[in-house]
């Protein structure tokens, strides 16, 4: 695997490579002088510089050490400086024999540039690249894979080992950042638009039954206490993790805990999903306009009434004389009965009354149909939402994310321009405007009654103060930061874990939380993600059934193979061939996104399905026919 970068992400994808996926990674960084952006808001070169060298440090004494969960020893070969990606540059650090190449460079023209002529020296080689405009790079994503096709001979996209992915580090770190906000925890991997979660449980107590969830991944380790693996070994077994056990480990595993996949949810209140156009018509009046309508309908219907039981007319009549006395524009009652004159007095003073109302009602209307298309405010009584600060590159992804979970979210932003300002306008999302530093504009987004905090503006001191001010009007608030450096975030989540031990804090890297996609787009589109467990790693891929004897033809519970892989959903989704017509498909439910649950064991996979399934490395190494090259003889 060869890692082009000239920031964080490529150190941290490169360690990623080398120490879940136990892959042997080559890195190419720009020279020392050039290797760090100019300083921003909340970075330090200083810090950024330290993190390089200790990447450095360590990829120089990588090499001893074998890859965790007894995957054969692996460790990045080398660092290369090169100012420039060039052709010469990519030959010697082996670009016609390599797997996969990342270019992860901030510059889109510089990533295009190196795809260019790394597809050129290796049509065969798998391309990953970093692009911030989504549209360019869905076409330059094409005309690689076509390339590619070509100088091969094959269709498009036909071989994964020559696929070309375009991700953005806003896109993939999205998901991670809501999922943290709602359930508290980044390890979530996503599929057809849902998002799954390892869930850590503890041995049921007596007289308890255990929620397995959608399956069980894993048993943890018997001689552990803490879910985290603090005591657990690398290898399998009674004392260490065991990796997709069959039901009958997990029966006889009495004590151990376990880890089950769940699916991610919001359970809380929802605002509405009003979108554009005509509001409703109760939103065109207010409640206390409303109220004043229905009081003046009652007068009208009681004088009516009234006028009724005076003349002895028809109802209708008496309805109508009232409403004419109302209007104004009916005769004096001069000649009529005392009670005649004093309704039609009254009937007047209802009319006086009706003008205003009246007056009110146009006006508030107007103003409804001029705000529909404006920013909304926060509602009076909304609780149980999710504060997003920063509506830029990050945050306008993780607001799309959180609305797709139906979650109620008040953003606040301080540029009325900003980038996601139209985004939050389109989803009809409160939108406080305002520095958040600023005294009452968290209270104007109703932090005291809020789930959860995201603080995702681009200089980390606006986080950490909105967070710790954030915390000083509600102590058990869930607060998650958005931080530049590693180190700093580390600090900040120990400091405020410390100082509030009660309250949920997470501070997240968005390099951090980028690279495992990064990293499993370089093992193939078919890797959607990778959650540790204690020491070791689990895999979750969706794979062809079509071309693998060990799935296709067989049952789901043929297929099955304890400690190596485990097939979880069948994706009915139209690319994925049948939608689920097979015998036994039926009984499973189907969920909105297109996976089926809860296959039944008899259920045949055919060529033309495709599954979702969790695997370890080795498990989906033999099952995707992977050949690994022999260290000594690279």
């Amino acid at each position: 695997m060869i890692v082009c970068g000239d920031d964080g992400l490529a150190h941290r994808l490169a360690a990623e490579l080398r120490g879940v996926y136990g892959e042997q990674v080559t890195l190419v960084v720009p020279p020392s002088g050039r290797r760090v952006r100019q300083p921003v808001v909340g970075r330090a070169r200083a810090a950024s510089a330290a993190l390089i060298d200790r990447v450095s440090a360590a990829v120089n004494r990588a090499g001893a050490g074998g890859a965790a969960g007894g995957a054969e020893p692996s460790a990045i070969e080398q660092v290369v400086e090169a100012a420039e990606v060039t052709e010469a540059v990519l030959t010697d650090v082996g670009a016609d024999r390599a797997a996969a190449l990342a270019l992860v460079y901030d510059d889109d023209e510089t990533n295009i540039r190196a795809a260019l002529t790394a597809r050129r020296l290796n049509p065969r080689l798998r391309l990953v690249l970093r692009l911030y405009n989504r549209r360019l790079g869905q076409h330059i994503e094409e005309l690689l894979d076509q390339t590619a096709a070509v100088a091969s001979g094959t269709e498009p996209g036909a071989g994964l080992d020559t696929s070309t992915t375009v991700l953005s580090d806003a896109d993939t770190a999205a998901p991670a950042l809501a999922a943290t906000a709602l359930v508290g925890t980044s390890k979530v991997v996503q599929a057809e638009g849902l998002f799954l979660r390892a869930v850590e449980r503890q041995p049921p107590r007596p007289g308890e039954v255990a929620d397995p969830g959608l399956c069980t991944l894993a048993l943890l380790s018997a001689t552990s206490n803490d879910p985290a693996g603090a005591d657990g070994s690398e290898g399998s077994g009674e004392q260490g993790p065991q990796l997709l056990p069959d039901e009958t480990a997990v029966a006889a595993a009495t004590g151990r805990g376990t880890v089950v996949l769940e699916q991610v949810s919001y359970s809380g209140p929802s605002l509405p999903a009003g979108r554009g156009g005509v509001p409703p018509f109760a939103s065109l009046f207010s409640r206390r306009l409303r109220w004043s309508l229905a009081g003046l309908v009652g007068c009208v219907l009681a004088l009516a009434v009234a006028l009724t039981i005076v003349t002895g007319e028809d109802p209708l009549y008496a309805t109508y004389v009232t409403l004419l006395d109302l209007f104004g524009i009916n005769d004096p009652a001069f000649h009529e009965s005392t009670g005649e004159q004093v309704l039609q007095l009254l009937s007047g003073l209802v009319g006086l009354l009706l003008l205003p109302v009246l007056l009110a009602a146009v006006l508030e209307a107007l103003g409804t149909f001029r705000s529909a298309s404006a920013l909304r405010k926060p509602p009076r009584g909304l609780g149980g939402h999710v504060v997003l600060l920063g509506l830029g590159k990050i945050g306008t992804r993780v607001l799309t994310r959180l609305r797709e979970l139906n979650t109620p979210v008040v953003c606040v932003e301080a540029d009325p321009e900003a980038r996601g300002i139209a985004t939050a306008r389109r989803l009809r999302v409160p939108v406080v405007i305002g520095d958040v530093t600023q005294e009452g504009v968290l209270e104007a987004a109703k932090i005291h009654r809020a789930h959860a905090l995201l603080a995702l503006t681009s200089a980390d001191t606006t986080n950490l103060e909105a967070s710790l001010y954030a915390r000083s009007v509600r102590p058990d608030l869930r607060v998650v930061l958005r931080l530049y450096d590693d180190d700093f975030a580390t600090a900040v989540y120990r400091t405020l874990r410390a100082a509030h031990p009660f309250a949920l804090t997470r501070s997240r890297s968005v390099s951090h939380l980028a690279a495992p996609a990064f990293a499993g787009a370089m093992m193939g589109r078919q890797i959607l993600g990778a959650i540790p467990v204690e020491r070791r790693v689990l895999l979750f891929a969706e794979v062809d059934v079509a071309g693998h004897p060990q799935l296709e033809g067989r049952t789901v519970g043929e297929a099955f193979r304890a400690g190596a892989w485990r097939v979880l959903a069948l994706n009915t989704a139209p690319s994925g061939g049948r939608r689920g017509d097979a015998e036994g498909a039926e009984e499973a439910r189907v969920p909105a996104s297109g996976l089926v649950w809860d296959l039944p064991p008899t259920y045949v996979l055919g060529a033309g399905d495709r599954v979702l399934l969790a695997a370890t490395r080795r498990g989906l190494a033999e099952l995707l026919g992977r050949r690994r090259r022999e260290r000594a003889g690279a």
